[in-house]
């Protein structure tokens, strides 16, 4: 038994923000029906690379799902999804603000019909605000919220942080917004309206440096690999790469320079005695340490640093990550058999419960997969579903591959 059970979802989502909120919700149990556009579906579909014409990214963040296309801008389609909404327990969407009010499928429509609906929906800005009708992307949200101006080298160009961080972001405060809305539902049968936007959710995860800025006004630069308030806590040149050190305490900073560096003068070096003095000479600092470290290899240091009891590591390429033996212990890759596709590898889900079977429950569908299927539950009959793909209500990519 998973803990979503029974839990039916409407995803109307679109690139990564809500398809990363419904793919944990799906593997958590609850049943996702990915509504998309006959004929395009969601955006994300266009990404490459592409395997026999289907988006390998695209089935990242949407599988354990169901897709249904149909056109909402036709009323036949609309009609269609308010009558699966009867039956949902959560809408989620990730237009631009007044798009589904447009479409007639908005929170007040559809709670006249589900007064217990969960309604949320993801955007770029918000659905209030000044900037509410600005289209707006990761970047544009990493943009106005000083991500950019604090990521990279410093007195280099701004640089966006290497995954949509904002993306997830929001898909990780709506997971938990739903649950939230969820469980006080089953006490009261009341639905709940959750407005999430990009700006919001990633300004909620700059802790440190809100705490900072409110405190004496300091506005968080970038820093490169380096911890604002403390050090050494950074990556450090070796005679092969880079290896990470983080020696963030008295009592670390003591193993360092003892056991792992060998430079015990620097425990009385008036450069360095205090983290307060180690951070006004963070420069000299780091060009002190990687005079050492550079001199051996980053898997040298990587087995000096563990055994002396100071977190440290190497510093890997994606593809030597996703080949760690830890990670592979840790069952973080997953295969999967896509109809398509065929054979193909997933991130796994990254909780380990002790008793909960928490993981991928199959492969992201093809456009349209489950129409019929949905369909036919939804209570249409199957001349009538005909006549919805003849007249371009109803779509599904390859009515051919299905097996009866």
């Amino acid at each position: 038994m998973l803990p979503l059970d029974g839990f039916k979802v409407l995803d109307l989502t679109r690139f990564l923000s809500g398809p990363y909120c419904t793919m944990v919700l799906a593997e958590l149990g609850a049943d996702v029906v990915k509504v998309e556009q006959p004929g395009t579906g969601d955006d994300s579909r266009r990404l490459g690379p592409k395997i026999n014409g289907e988006s390998y990214p695209f089935a990242m963040p949407n599988r354990s799902k169901r897709s249904v296309s149909l056109d909402l801008k036709d009323e036949r389609g609309r009609d269609i999804f308010v009558g699966m909404a009867r039956e949902a327990d959560l809408i989620i969407e990730n237009f631009r603000p007044g798009v589904v009010k447009r479409l007639g499928i908005d929170y007040e429509a559809i709670r006249a019909v589900r007064p217990g609906i969960i309604y949320c929906s993801i955007s770029g800005f918000g659905q209030s605000g000044p900037y509410r009708d600005r289209p707006g992307f990761d970047i544009m949200a990493q943009g106005v919220t000083g991500l950019m101006r604090m990521t990279g080298q410093p007195d280099g160009r701004p640089a966006k942080v290497g995954i949509a961080v904002t993306d997830l972001a929001a898909g990780s405060t709506a997971i938990y917004s739903i649950l939230a809305a969820e469980l006080l539902r089953r006490r009261t049968g009341e639905g709940q309206y959750i407005d999430i936007s990009l700006v919001d959710a990633a300004l909620a995860w700059t802790v440190w440096e809100s705490g900072a800025y409110f405190a004496d006004g300091e506005v968080p630069q970038a820093t490169g690999t380096r911890h604002r308030r403390s050090t050494p806590y950074q990556a450090y040149r070796t005679s092969d790469g880079f290896v990470t050190i983080g020696a963030n305490n008295e009592r670390l900073w003591r193993r360092l320079v003892l056991d792992v560096l060998a430079r015990p003068e620097w425990l009385e070096d008036p450069r360095f005695v205090t983290l307060s003095d180690r951070m006004a000479m963070i420069d000299e600092l780091e060009r002190e340490i990687e005079a050492v470290t550079m001199t051996r290899t980053t898997a040298d240091w990587t087995a000096t640093l563990q055994a002396a009891g100071v977190p440290g590591g190497p510093v890997l390429t994606y593809d030597q990550a996703l080949d760690d033996p830890h990670v592979i212990a840790r069952q973080m890759i997953a295969k999967l058999e896509h109809p398509i596709i065929g054979p193909m590898r997933t991130i796994a889900p990254p909780s380990k419960f002790s008793d909960l079977p928490f993981d991928v429950r199959g492969p992201a569908p093809w456009l349209g997969q489950h129409t019929t299927e949905v369909l036919r539950e939804t209570g249409f009959a199957d001349d009538e579903i005909e006549v919805l793909y003849a007249e371009g209500v109803a779509f599904d990519q390859h009515p051919g591959l299905h097996k009866e």
